[in-house]
C-alpha cells in the first residue's frame, strides 16, 4: 500500500510515528509544510520538515516535541552577548548544524527537495519526506500590535489602538504566542509556487491520502495553497481521510483556534471537516467526546466515525492510524 500524508510539525510527526508502527511495511510519502520556514542568522530554518525528520529519526526532544534531544544553547547565548537577535526563537547547537548544512547546500544551487533528501540520508526516517515546494513560501499573519509593543515594550497583548501589520507566522506563534487576534493568514508566495518534484506523482500513485491532526490553516492549509496540490488530491480517486486536531472544541496542542478564527471557521471538529469540504475529504475521524458531531459531518457528505484521538504515546497514535486506514477501506468499499 502507498500512503501519502500531508504533515505539519508536532502533531503530524507523532501521527506518522504511529502510522509506521501500525503499518510497518507500507510505502509512506510525507508532503511537509514549508510555510513555517524562516531565515534566521543567515540560515534557512525549516521547522516542520525538521520536526518530522528528527521525530522519525530518533533525535527529537520528546518533552518539547520539537528541537533536538540532549541539546545545548551556547551559540544562542553567544549571539545574545553580541546583541544579535532575534532572541525569541531558540535554536540549539545541534539544530544549528542542520540549518548550516541546509543553507550551504541551497547556496550551492541544490533545491530544497534535494537538500531534504540529503539530510534524511543521515536520519533515516523510514518515509520519503518531500517539501511541498522548492519555492519560497512563508506564512504571514495580519495583526494589530499595541503601540507599546511596536516601541519594544509588551508581550503583545492587545490593550487598545496600535499598528496593523503583517508579521511572519513564527513571530506570531513563538514571540507573541498568538496573544493578539489574527485578522488574516496569508501564505506569501504560495500562489506562484510549484509543487516540489515527486509531490504530484506521489499523490497520483497513492492508495490512501491522510490528513493527520495538524493545523488545518497554517500546516495542511498552506500545503493545499500550492497550486496543483489540492486539485491532485481531489482528482486522485482514492480515499482521503482526515483526523480532527480539535477535541472538545479546543485544539489538542497549540493555538489552532486563533488561526481558525482568522479564516472564519469555528474551533470544532465538525467545522474543520466542513472547512476542508466533501470535495476533498471522504472520511473524518473525531474524538469520542465529539461523537455528537458525527451526524453533522455526515450531513456534509463526509463519512465520519468517533474514536479516541489523543496521542498519549506511540501505541495510541498507532491505534489512530489503524482507525484512519480502516475508514479509508470503508470509504473505498
Amino acid at each position: 500500500m502507498r500512503i501519502v500524508v500531508l504533515a505539519g510539525g508536532i502533531g503530524g510527526a507523532r501521527f506518522l510515528r504511529g502510522l509506521k508502527a501500525a503499518a510497518p511495511d507500507t510505502d509512506i510519502t510525507v508532503i511537509g509544510n514549508t510555510g513555517d520556514d524562516i531565515h534566521l542568522f543567515g540560515l534557512k530554518v525549516c521547522p516542520d520538515l525538521d520536526t518530522v525528520m528528527y521525530t522519525l529519526g530518533g533525535g527529537i526532544n520528546e518533552e518539547q516535541g520539537w528541537g533536538r534531544t540532549e541539546e545545548s544553547f551556547h551559540v544562542k547565548e553567544e549571539l545574545a552577548a553580541y546583541g544579535v537577535g532575534p532572541d525569541w526563537f531558540g535554536l540549539g547547537d545541534r539544530d544549528f548544524a542542520t540549518h548550516i548544512v541546509r543553507t550551504q547546500m541551497l547556496g550551492a544551487g541544490y533545491p530544497l527537495s534535494a537538500v531534504t533528501e540529503a539530510l534524511c540520508a543521515r536520519w533515516k526516517p523510514g518515509v520519503r519526506l518531500l517539501p511541498m515546494s522548492d519555492d519560497r513560501v512563508e506564512t504571514h499573519v495580519a495583526v494589530t500590535l499595541p503601540s507599546q509593543d511596536t516601541a519594544g515594550g509588551t508581550d503583545g497583548e492587545a490593550d487598545g489602538a496600535g499598528e496593523r501589520k503583517a508579521i511572519h507566522f513564527q513571530e506570531y506563534w513563538v514571540r507573541l504566542r498568538a496573544s493578539v487576534p489574527a485578522h488574516a493568514i496569508v501564505p506569501v508566495g504560495a500562489d506562484q509556487a510549484k509543487p516540489a518534484p515527486g509531490v504530484l506523482e506521489a499523490i497520483g500513485e497513492a492508495d490512501v491520502i491522510l490528513f493527520p491532526p495538524s493545523n488545518p490553516v497554517v500546516s495542511i492549509g498552506t500545503i493545499l495553497a500550492v497550486p496543483g496540490i489540492r486539485e491532485a488530491i481531489a482528482d486522485a480517486g482514492v480515499p482521503v481521510v482526515g483526523l480532527s486536531p480539535i477535541v472538545g472544541d479546543a485544539p489538542v496542542r497549540g493555538m489552532a483556534d486563533k488561526v481558525l478564527a482568522a479564516v472564519g471557521v469555528e474551533a470544532t471538529a465538525a467545522a474543520v471537516a466542513q472547512h476542508y469540504g466533501s470535495g476533498l475529504l471522504d472520511g473524518w475521524l473525531v474524538d469520542t467526546v465529539d461523537a455528537d458531531t458525527v451526524a453533522r459531518v455526515e450531513a456534509a457528505g463526509i463519512r465520519c466515525r468517533a474514536v479516541p484521538l489523543m496521542m498519549t504515546d506511540v501505541q495510541a497514535a498507532a491505534a489512530m492510524a489503524r482507525e484512519a486506514l480502516a475508514l479509508a477501506e470503508e470509504v473505498r468499499a
